[in-house]
């Protein structure tokens, strides 16, 4: 039987604290753990004082304390008065609890974090109050949130792998009032798989002007910020996509997201039949190569699904050129890049993120959310794929000159 572990508070300290009390109590408002937080920083700013005072001031002047001053700070759990030691020469500034400062430490990571999950700025105001008791203004909310900006900009401008084996292209719309009328806008998602299979957000752009220019620049950026290869691009189609990808990195294989185009054939099909249809076009892209599969599709295209919607083999042959590479590829690589489960799972957290917050105000706002997401999700992929040992054996082989084991 495995041995009770030993509390790193002992109990006859708890006893001591609880005082007979209802233990329910110690984490209601003002409760045990408010009277806790409030004493262990005021010792903690005693402490700060001591040694401010005997560090000794630069210019040799004497220095001591001057009694107390109080304070009001924010916590998550509601308000607590704190008593701030005071020095007379009035250059003691605390380093838990700065000068200015009206929130505890953790205070703005929770705002941030209920920001994080899709709470807009109204919504986290009255959680915090109905739970809380705490009172906030919308624009305290939104300072805390903006401070995410910074960090956006500098992740945005982060040095890159040189090499990405993979790398998706998906996009989101969110919309976004732009000089007085709201727009939907694409927010635009590369995800890279780095050579030893884990996954990384390379960045977010919100597209100002449509076609070639802005993905031009958007792989301008990723070169400028250290990426030297790409062997395979997954995009949706869009116009103008690989032509951009291969002129600032010419050797990459664009390939045509399978699981975009069979998304976009389905969009054509009754509810109903959209099952038996999926499954009619598996022998297209399941084909053993590329002839195997424009057969598939020149058979589908005579099949009574294919009779009753024509659109779908016009739209597989408009897309064929950017299909094809896919034959190409052994079973370990295909998967990976077909099912595309990563920027799936991601897009779905990205979506559930700005879903509930109607419009934005600005670009930079709409970023916030999205960004804040990333690094949420991000924390949880440390691990390759299982398919990845086999695939990448696969694409040593395919790619020898550009891509090794080691």
């Amino acid at each position: 039987m495995a041995r009770r572990k030993q509390p790193s508070i002992p109990d006859a300290l708890l006893d001591q604290l609880l005082a007979g009390a209802d233990p329910k109590s110690a984490f209601a408002k003002d409760g045990l753990r408010d009277e806790l937080k409030k004493a262990l920083a005021e010792r903690a700013l005693n402490a700060e004082i001591d040694h401010h005072l005997d560090s000794g001031e630069p210019d040799g002047r004497s220095n001591s304390r001057n009694g107390y001053g109080r304070k009001t700070v924010l916590t998550d759990t509601g308000k607590i008065a704190l008593e701030v030691p005071r020095d007379r020469l009035g250059t003691f500034d605390p380093q838990l609890i700065a000068k200015y400062q009206r929130r505890f430490p953790g205070f703005d990571e929770k705002i941030v974090s209920m920001y994080a999950r899709g709470m807009s700025v109204r919504e986290i105001q009255g959680h915090l109050r109905e739970l809380y008791g705490i009172e906030v203004s919308p624009d305290l909310v939104s300072a805390v949130t903006d401070a995410v900006l910074e960090e956006v900009a500098a992740w945005q401008e982060r040095p890159l792998e040189p090499l990405y084996p993979l790398v998706f292209f998906d996009a989101l719309r969110v919309k976004v009032r732009d000089e007085g009328t709201v727009r939907n806008k694409a927010v635009h998602v590369a995800l890279g798989v780095r050579p030893d299979g884990t996954k990384e957000v390379l960045g977010l752009w919100i597209e100002q002007t449509e076609g070639a220019k802005f993905w031009l620049r958007v792989m301008s950026e990723l070169k400028n910020r250290g990426v030297e290869d790409v062997l395979i691009a997954v995009v949706d189609g869009l116009k103008g996509f690989p032509e951009a990808i291969t002129a600032v990195f010419p050797q990459a294989q664009v390939q045509t997201c399978i699981v975009h185009l069979i998304r976009g054939s389905l969009e054509f099909v009754s509810w109903k039949e959209r099952r038996a249809v999926a499954a009619a076009l598996k022998e297209v892209y399941r084909a053993t190569d590329a002839d195997a599969g424009e057969r598939a599709l020149e058979a589908f295209a005579a099949s009574p699904w294919g009779t009753k919607y024509p659109a779908i083999a016009l739209a597989w042959r408009r897309n064929w050129a950017a299909v094809i590479p896919f034959f190409a590829f052994p079973d370990d690589v295909r998967r990976i890049v077909y099912t595309t489960n990563a920027i799936e799972a991601l897009n779905a957290k990205l979506r559930r993120a700005v879903r509930t917050r109607g419009h934005f105000p600005t670009d930079d706002s709409a970023l916030k959310p999205l960004f804040l997401v990333l690094n949420q999700v991000s924390k949880d992929w440390k691990m390759p794929p299982r398919e990845w040992g086999m695939a990448k054996a696969q694409l040593a082989i395919l790619f020898e000159d550009r891509f090794s084991l080691t």
